[in-house]
C-alpha cells in the first residue's frame, strides 16, 4: 500500500523519510522537495502528476539514483541509496532500476536487438545468456519480429517498446517512467499503456511514472499530486485537476 504520511511501513520495498531537495542559483535558493515521505510496496503502479516544476522529475533522479538528496532517506528493497557513493550508486542503478524516458534515446546506429543487450554488456552473462534475455525482453514487448531492425525502420511506439524492452531486460526491481506517453499519438499512447498494466499486473513489477497525461494516470493504482515539494493523495488528479 502507498504511503505519503510518514509513519514505518517495515515491508515497503521504497521507503522515503524527510526528503529534501534543494539547489542554488547564484544566491537564490530553490527548495524542490520538502520534507517528503513515501511508501511503495512491490507490485504498485503509482503515478505522479503535478505542474512543470513541482519536483516530478526531481523525485524520479532522486528515486533511481541519478540524484542525491540535501536531506533525508531513500531505503530500496533494503539498500540505502541516498548515502551511496557514486560508484556504488552506479552498480546499484544498474541492478536495480530500469528507466523509461519521453524520448527513446536508442542508439540509430545498432538494431534493436543491440539496444536491448546494451545493459547486459556490464554483466557476467555470457553471449547466449545475453541472447536468452534480449529474446525474452522483445517478446514481452511484442516486437519479436523487429529484434533486427533499426530505430528508423521503426513507429514511435515500436521504439517506446525497444526501449521497455532495454529497461526490463535485466529484471530490474522496479522501473521509472518519465512522460512515457508524452511523445506518441493517442492509439501508440494507449498501447504503451497497456504493455506497461501487463508489467504490472502479470510480471509485478513495481512501476512508478510522472505524467501530466490524466487518461494515463488513470491506469495507475494509486495517483500522487506533488506541488510546491509537497506530496499528497490525490483522487481528483485523475480527472485532471489539482488537489481540492
Amino acid at each position: 500500500m502507498v504511503r505519503v504520511d510518514g509513519p514505518n511501513h517495515s515491508n515497503a520495498l521504497i521507503k522515503v523519510r524527510d526528503l529534501d531537495k534543494r539547489y542554488w542559483r547564484g544566491e537564490e535558493e530553490i527548495h524542490v522537495l520538502q520534507g517528503l515521505n513515501l511508501d511503495v510496496d512491490q507490485g504498485e503502479f503509482v503515478a505522479f502528476m503535478g505542474p512543470s516544476g513541482s519536483g516530478k522529475t526531481t523525485l524520479l533522479n532522486l528515486l533511481g539514483g541519478l540524484d542525491l538528496p540535501t536531506a533525508g532517506n531513500i531505503v530500496v528493497d533494503g539498500d540505502e541509496i541516498s548515502s551511496m557513493s557514486g560508484q556504488k550508486l552506479a552498480a546499484w542503478r544498474a541492478r536495480h532500476v530500469g528507466f523509461i524516458f519521453q524520448m527513446y534515446n536508442l542508439i540509430p546506429v545498432l538494431t534493436a536487438f543491440q539496444n536491448v543487450e546494451l545493459p547486459l554488456l556490464l554483466t557476467s552473462l555470457t553471449k547466449e545468456e545475453r541472447k536468452h534475455h534480449v529474446e525474452t525482453a522483445l517478446a514481452v514487448v511484442d516486437l519479436s519480429d523487429r529484434m533486427h531492425h533499426y530505430p528508423r525502420q521503426l513507429s514511435g511506439g515500436q521504439e517506446q517498446r525497444v526501449a521497455i524492452a532495454r529497461a526490463i531486460v535485466a529484471d530490474p526491481t522496479f522501473l521509472l517512467c518519465d512522460e512515457p506517453t508524452g511523445d506518441l499519438d493517442r492509439t501508440s499512447a494507449e498501447g504503451i499503456l497497456d504493455l506497461i498494466d501487463q508489467l504490472v499486473k502479470v510480471y509485478g513489477k513495481t512501476v512508478l511514472m510522472v505524467t501530466h497525461d490524466p487518461r494515463a494516470a488513470e491506469r495507475a493504482g494509486v495517483v500522487l499530486h506533488l506541488d510546491k515539494g509537497v506530496l499528497i493523495e490525490c483522487q481528483e488528479c485523475r480527472a485532471g485537476e489539482g488537489p481540492s
